[in-house]
């Protein structure tokens, strides 16, 4: 007898345009809980503004289909936009005195080692860290949301804390898949290794072929629109860099050739100071004003 086929959750896909990411609201329809996989803050670096004006449809989603958001889900410490989580979980705590929990993979505090010289962020601050997240997955650690089944799948090599959250028959990748027509994600940051990626995208490639995968990150290659969704069966037929019969060597020096090409994302040293703290912006200064470092000729 066949396995019977993975719950669908409904899953409504928002763009940020300024950063090229997705991000997600997945909603079980049977008991209307609900996760958010990935939210982006704004973030202006010539005017130093933040807000909320790009998640402001997603809460508007949220409340006219009647869900409760659970789960503020990150794949990873992000490089490339600063994420919204923390803000979102303060907005929805005060909203209902509920807050959803925010979760990342336990690697976080490998990555927070890695990046703490680099702002000169005092010794006890990795101690606390952890504290800026409600929940550290474990390695395939199972949880649900709502009644779907849902696991946490470390896929690292872009970084070494990169999760996908399978939910469902619902993969969100974050940077370890792009659409098939992008290949994959770099993996020239510290603690990134080409060789483990393409580990971490064999495993992938044992779900079931029509596994719907939601990618983090499109930039509308060629002049196509930005794309979300593909599948498991689509990457393995058509990956640009790494399809199902594509051999560990040869994925490797074609992604390290690649990454020697690529500039430094414009916004890693904003994001990083604010991912690793979940979202957190700097706590004010004497002045009453949040600052974010700026370190000279070290990247």
């Amino acid at each position: 007898m066949p396995p019977a086929p993975a719950a669908a959750p409904h899953v409504s896909a928002f763009h940020h345009r300024d950063t090229g990411t997705w991000t997600y609201l997945v909603a079980d329809p049977a008991t209307r809980a609900a996760a958010i996989v990935d939210p982006v803050l704004d973030f202006d670096p010539r005017s130093g503004r933040t807000g909320l004006d790009s998640v402001a449809p997603l809460l508007e989603r949220a409340a006219a289909d009647g869900l409760r958001i659970d789960w503020l889900l990150e794949t990873h410490a992000h490089a490339d936009h600063l994420s919204a989580a923390h803000a979102l979980r303060e907005r929805l705590r005060a909203a209902d005195g509920r807050a959803p929990r925010l979760a990342i993979g336990r690697r976080i505090g490998e990555v927070r080692r890695v990046f703490a010289p680099l702002f000169g962020l005092s010794d006890e601050e990795p101690a606390r860290q952890p504290a800026a997240f409600d929940h550290l997955f474990d390695d395939d650690e199972s949880f649900a949301v709502g009644a779907l089944p849902a696991r946490a799948i470390p896929v690292p090599g872009h970084t070494q804390d990169s999760l996908a959250y399978l939910i469902g028959d619902a993969l969100f990748a974050g940077d370890s898949l792009f659409m098939p027509d992008s290949g994959t994600a770099r993996c020239d940051f510290p603690g990134g290794d080409a060789a483990m990626l393409y580990q971490s995208i064999q495993r992938l490639y044992l779900l079931p072929e029509a596994t719907r995968v939601f990618v983090c990150h499109d930039y509308g290659k060629d002049g196509r629109e930005p794309a979300c969704e593909t599948t498991i069966g689509a990457q393995k037929q058509g990956n640009l860099h790494v399809r199902a019969d594509t051999d560990e060597a040869g994925f490797v020096a074609l992604r390290e050739a690649r990454d020697r090409t690529l500039a430094v994302p414009a916004l890693i040293l904003p994001s990083l100071q604010v991912n690793l703290r979940g979202g957190a912006l700097p706590e004010p200064e004497a002045n009453g004003v949040r600052y974010l470092k700026l370190p000279l000729d070290q990247l």
